[in-house]
């Protein structure tokens, strides 16, 4: 039975990827349509990213008045909803409405089922769980691309994905019992549903509670920033053209992704703690790789590198909440750090984007080292303080 759940669970995990790269690669051809300059896509990203802050906050009192199962299937027809609607959209403003029930679904399922994971699931798991969310991430542009270049358009690949969703939103419906018997099953469940949300001066006055949110927001940013701005840096720094850029666009997505799925059997020897520390020495041998001028092979070897390095930081740190903070207050906190880390993606890209508009593109390697100094201060300072509370 709880073999079947974690099943869903990890079909659910592709899912919540599906939606992520939709809009990046079908912007081109939606703003063509719209006549919408191309900034406006960021417009849309940021009330997504709103939208899942809110709900990510909102999500321990969800969490404990409905349990896990209900909150995730609830968020996820919420997603498949809003995609369908944008496949249906013929102007702007309509995809600026929609926006805000994509992304209130998206923080609400991610929030609830790392907390979930966390509780109730091995470190591998959460690793391999990352991955697979990395595989529907990486899934949802060919599904886009086959659609534009079918002559569909762009409608017809939200479309899909939308249908994918729905389907899911049906099969966790139906497997609403499943969840009720394995929650019935263990006591730790039953009392997470039973208590009482934790308050907003209990979460932040909690020994290490910020740190973390700091390390969370670090981390995110980092990894937003590489992702959106490694080709840019690439064409600058190496003076290779915007089409040979683009052929290297998924190596940084690549390594989070392979190094995930690596990442979830070197738990079954390393704890969360050791292989954060490790993922942020290989992020800071990628930035030295990164900054190394004239030898193209370093600069794409770095950015592979950075990604393998921020592979088990995400996984490890949501995994290691119940632990360090105690399960009772774990979903509050995994929130949190939730919309701490859409945060990060929301505002450290576009940052980014002005330092290297008005200064230089080179800043990049100086600019990812400054938040990982940040992020490893962090994680040193939750490591110190937790231990103190065990």
């Amino acid at each position: 039975m709880f073999a079947l759940l974690i099943a869903i669970i990890y079909l659910s995990f592709i899912s919540l990827g599906l939606p992520d790269s939709l809009l990046g690669s079908a912007w081109p051809v939606m703003r063509v349509e719209f006549d919408a300059p191309l900034s406006f896509a960021g417009i849309i990203s940021m009330i997504i990213c709103a939208g899942t802050i809110v709900s990510s906050l909102l999500s321990d009192r969800l969490t404990k008045k409905l349990g896990t199962g209900p909150v995730t299937a609830i968020s996820v027809t919420m997603t498949a909803v809003a995609l369908f609607l944008f496949s249906m959209s013929t102007e702007c403003w309509m995809l600026v409405i929609f926006a805000v029930p994509y992304g209130l679904g998206a923080g609400g399922v991610d929030a609830s089922l790392n907390n979930y994971v966390a509780l109730h699931l091995k470190a591998r798991h959460m690793s391999w769980l990352h991955c697979m969310w990395g595989v529907g991430a990486a899934v949802s542009p060919y599904i886009m691309s086959y659609a534009i270049t079918g002559g569909s358009g762009w409608n017809q690949g939200y479309l899909i994905v939308a249908i994918i969703q729905i389907c899911l939103s049906a099969m966790l419906f139906i497997s609403l019992p499943l969840w009720k018997k394995c929650a019935e099953t263990d006591a730790g469940e039953v009392a997470q549903v039973n208590a009482q949300p934790v308050k907003v001066k209990e979460i932040f006055t909690t020994r290490g509670a910020t740190a973390c949110f700091i390390c969370f927001f670090c981390y995110c940013a980092l990894e937003q920033t590489t992702m959106l701005w490694a080709n840019s840096y690439m064409m600058s720094h190496n003076g290779i053209t915007a089409e040979e850029a683009a052929k290297f666009a998924s190596l940084f997505f690549i390594g989070i992704t392979v190094g995930r799925g690596i990442n979830g059997f070197l738990t079954l020897k390393f704890n969360d703690k050791t292989l954060i520390r490790a993922g942020q020495t290989l992020i800071l041998i990628g930035v030295i790789f990164v900054v190394i001028p004239d030898i193209f092979a370093l600069t794409v070897a770095g950015f592979i590198i950075i990604g393998l390095g921020c592979a088990p930081v995400y996984p490890c740190i949501i995994h290691s909440t119940p632990e360090l903070f105690g399960a009772d207050k774990s979903q509050a906190l995994i929130g949190v750090q939730m919309a701490s880390a859409y945060m990060g993606s929301c505002f450290a890209p576009p940052l980014y984007g002005l330092l290297a508009n008005h200064v230089s593109t080179e800043l990049l390697p100086a600019y990812l080292a400054a938040f990982l100094v940040l992020m490893f201060v962090m994680h040193e300072t939750v490591v110190r303080k937790t231990k103190k509370m065990h």
